[in-house]
């Protein structure tokens, strides 16, 4: 990545210089199919007309541009020498006028890393697929511009293609003489800009709306994806959620979507979740379904969709002036996800996936020594690329959820109506954001925001009961503490800030009927290191305390020794399914914090987790077991909680109700925990179709979940799946297969595996995602642990050569976790402190893997001071 990147001081000092008037952007395709020509990498011509005003007439800048080569420049008709002025990745200009115009015309590359212009080829047909990818900064790596998020301009795409394909970009597009014309956009940054072009399988549909005034707005919607996924294509329900989507957002918006057409991209290889391209959003295909899934699945599309929906108004039509700012987007499109469909689909316990799912991950981000402000520091294009984080996104969205409680929910969407009218198609800052909000609830935003978006870190909140001797409480207080240091013992001095906590404090007691139930609660607001909750003294003394009841606000839940004790024996009772989420992402937050044995959380979820209702909940269960098993508790019991979790869940799975949802997920977390030879029998039999579980459908996505499991126990060999493949001879089968293949304990196999993905870049970004989950699995720590030295030997040269998003595959996917021991943790230490030159974002990951092994390792020492 060297000289790839981009400081917030250059770009602030051509902010200043320069204003951009527009982009016309033709691109020729035809390249895409085809032998490849000559040497080096498949490039594809693109020809760039920009016209900007220069304020300091006689200065000079730069264009933005990673490209093999430039053929030609010209600056207000003056020819200029590419090889003076390209140095690989910046067109440097001098001596600029007042009024511009720069014409590039430079051969670029089509990805194999799902930045810039990706090229997917089809093993199931051969047909070639190509879609854009940009944030924060790969639209270079497409046409030549300015590349930073204040320099908004309008766009004006076209395109050639081969002979039977559809070209879409952010406009309307029609196929003139040749060539696909689109219609010029509204001014927009160029990280939201896209093309998709391929013979992909294209859904139509409109949506309309008529508003007070008598006019009317009609949108054009389409969806599309691989025509081998077309079968699988639930086009439909698709635009349902997004017509869904569409009328919450008019009716507590009060701007109507500014940009033409709404079509949906679901494309292969994609290395993100979606991207907010205005009128033409990319998703990633997964979200297309092959087999039967649950719930959680649907509900997780659904969500993303409506994310990025929000993202039209946030960041599209408003954009943050810098990355520092990237939560004014982020933040606030996470939270609307969950808010829109909460209120305005059939995913009603939206809130609670959100307290049990998102809140977990940015309650992990939050710990690290790499977590910051809401509102951050970003030096620079690498420092923005890792803020796409749990901070930015989950705890940016908890945060905004409790300021809705804060301020109200009318005077916070006023807020965002008179920021979207205020600052249409501008860049803003947070104080723009926090004076609308100041107008429209009259509370002080700058304090709030000191408290929660300049500071980090995550508060614990614990509650302190005295009752009499009647049973009746005296008094109950709820204690506040600042986040302990990263890489210290939970119990060590904190540090941070307490913080203004609106919550809701529940009390709860068994029924007649054995249920436990909430019978008082009491809405307060918490700050200081102790708050007493007057409404609830005289109240019955209850067995439970629930501190942020409802999910209110964005902290750590800690428990009175009488409530722990409580939900040891009775957590499954708890009728309230988000109550009961919260209670065990507390329990998980115990077990990470090493304040509570691993192996209790284990046999937390053998006990109860068959009456968890929330099929989402359960699947993080079953996650949060599996991490538990493999990195938290005391090495020598091991092998004894992975036995226990496959009888519990294979007992479960048995239980279920036949061909039920949670019978899917039993089933998948049983092939994940599996080992014994009779359970890897069972598998093989429900493979072989010898072996039968009542209702339990053994469909192609689940034969590849039994297939890993038993390529990791060498059970099923080289020619089992190449057999597989054949019968699934599809993209999502070749993912499969390589993880499979990457998975088998050979030492042959991982040697392959690590010059596949270390050394090599033939790899496309899914198979090197693939490779990397198959050679790291948690039963053969022995066969990788030669390559912990390995690992750090080559990390700085990988992220010198490749592009930071494999390069934050590879530093992330093969950092030596699963070697846990004080060893393993001196060797990340002596790299570190051996390089502290090195590139700022690649230490962050480093650093980020050292906090995981350190947290690992006071959890097992937790687990095993137990069992002595």
């Amino acid at each position: 990545m060297p000289g790839e990147n981009l400081s917030r001081d250059e770009a602030r000092e051509r902010a200043g210089l320069l204003s951009v008037d527009g982009y016309e952007v033709a691109l020729d395709l035809r390249s895409a199919v085809g032998e490849a020509g000559g040497e080096g990498p498949r490039t594809f011509r693109s020809v760039t007309t920009i016209r900007f005003r220069a304020n300091e007439p006689g200065a000079g800048t730069f264009v933005d541009l990673i490209a093999p080569s430039v053929t030609a420049v010209s600056l207000n008709g003056e020819d200029l020498d590419p090889a003076a002025v390209f140095d690989g990745s910046r067109i440097q200009l001098e001596n600029l006028a007042e009024d511009n115009e720069l014409v590039v015309d430079a051969q670029c590359a089509y990805s194999r890393t799902g930045e810039g212009m990706h090229r997917f080829v089809d093993p199931e047909d051969g047909e070639v697929y190509l879609y854009t990818q940009y944030e924060p900064a790969d639209a270079r790596r497409v046409f030549a511009n300015f590349e930073q998020p204040d320099l908004k301009a309008p766009y004006r795409f076209s395109a050639q293609a081969p002979e039977g394909w559809t070209v879409w970009s952010n406009g309307a597009g029609e196929l003139v003489d040749g060539v696909w014309q689109f219609a010029e956009t509204k001014p927009i940054s160029t990280y939201i800009t896209a093309v998709v072009a391929g013979p992909y399988h294209y859904v139509t549909d409109s949506y309309e709306r008529a508003f007070d005034d008598g006019s009317k707005l009609v949108i054009p919607l389409g969806a599309m994806c691989r025509k081998g996924l077309a079968p699988y294509f639930d086009a439909d329900d698709i635009f349902e959620v997004t017509k869904q989507g569409l009328d919450f957002f008019h009716e507590n918006f009060d701007y109507p979507y500014p940009f033409g057409k709404y079509d949906q991209a679901f494309v292969p290889e994609y290395n993100l979740g979606a991207m907010e391209n205005p009128g033409m959003v990319t998703f990633r295909e997964e979200f297309i379904f092959r087999g039967k899934v649950t719930t959680a699945s649907y509900e997780r599309r659904a969500n993303v969709i409506l994310h990025e929906m929000a993202h039209m108004w946030f960041g599209d039509l408003v954009t943050m002036q810098w990355w520092d700012d990237l939560w004014l987007k982020e933040s606030f499109a996470d939270f609307m996800g969950s808010f829109s469909m909460v209120e305005a689909t059939r995913f009603q316990n939206g809130w609670i996936t959100f307290a049990n799912n998102r809140k977990a991950w940015a309650y992990r981000a939050d710990q690290l020594p790499s977590t910051h402000p809401i509102t951050a520091d970003i030096r620079d294009l690498e420092d923005a690329k890792l803020n796409f984080d749990g901070i930015t996104y989950a705890k940016g969205a908890s945060v905004l959820k409790q300021l809705v409680a804060y301020v109200g929910r009318d005077a916070f969407l006023e807020g965002a109506r008179r920021y979207f009218k205020r600052h249409a198609y501008g860049n803003t800052r947070l104080g723009d954001l926090l004076s609308v909000l100041e107008e429209t609830s009259g509370r002080d935003m700058a304090t709030w925001s000191r408290a929660w978006l300049q500071t980090a870190g995550v508060n614990s909140l614990t509650p302190q009961v005295t009752s009499s001797g009647e049973g009746k409480i005296v008094e109950l207080a709820v204690v506040q503490e600042a986040a302990a240091s990263a890489d210290s013992d939970a119990a060590a001095p904190p540090r941070g800030e307490l913080r203004p906590h609106r919550v809701a404090v529940g009390l709860y007691r068994r029924t007649p009927e054995g249920a436990l139930e909430r019978y008082a609660r009491a809405e307060a607001d918490v700050a200081g290191p102790r708050t007493v909750i007057e409404e609830l003294a005289g109240a019955e003394a209850p067995e439970l305390v629930l501190v942020n009841d409802d999910d209110l606000t964005y902290c750590k839940i800690r428990f009175d020794a009488e409530s722990l004790a409580t939900l040891r024996e009775r957590l499954g009772d708890i009728t309230d399914p988000l109550a009961r989420a919260l209670c065990w992402s507390a329990l998980w937050n115990l077990t990470r914090d090493a304040l509570m044995p691993a192996r209790d959380f284990v046999d937390l979820v053998l006990r109860f987790a068959g009456r968890e209702s929330d099929i989402g909940v359960l699947q993080m269960l079953h996650a949060w077991a599996r991490s538990a098993l493999v990195h938290y508790v005391a090495p020598g019991w091991r092998e004894e909680g992975g036995r226990l979790l496959a009888e519990g869940a294979l007992k479960e799975l048995r239980l279920a109700e036949p061909g039920s949802q949670h019978q899917l997920t039993w089933a998948r977390f049983f092939a994940s925990v599996a080992s014994s030879a009779a359970d890897l029998q069972l598998l093989q039999g429900l493979l072989a179709g010898n072996a039968k579980i009542d209702g339990l459908e053994v469909d192609q996505e689940l034969r590849w979940a039994f297939l890993e499991t038993l390529a990791s126990n060498g059970v099923a060999d080289e020619a089992a799946l190449a057999a597989e493949l054949a019968r699934d001879d599809t993209a999502s089968g070749k993912r499969h297969q390589v993880r499979c293949l990457a998975s088998r304990p050979s030492e042959a196999v991982k040697a392959q595996a690590w010059a596949q993905v270390v050394e090599s870049d033939a790899l496309s970004n899914a198979l090197v995602e693939a490779t990397i989950a198959g050679f790291q699995q948690s039963s053969q720590r022995e066969l990788t642990a030669p390559y912990a030295e390995k690992y750090f030997a080559a990390i700085e040269r990988v992220w010198g050569e490749r592009s930071i998003q494999i390069g934050m595959d590879v530093v992330r996917g093969l950092f030596p976790g699963l070697q846990d021991s004080q060893a393993t943790l001196d060797a990340t230490d002596a790299w570190l402190s051996g390089h502290e030159q090195a590139a700022p974002a690649l230490r962050r990951l480093v650093l980020e893997a050292r906090d995981d092994l350190a947290r690992g390792l006071r959890a097992q020492d937790c687990d095993g001071a137990t069992a002595n």
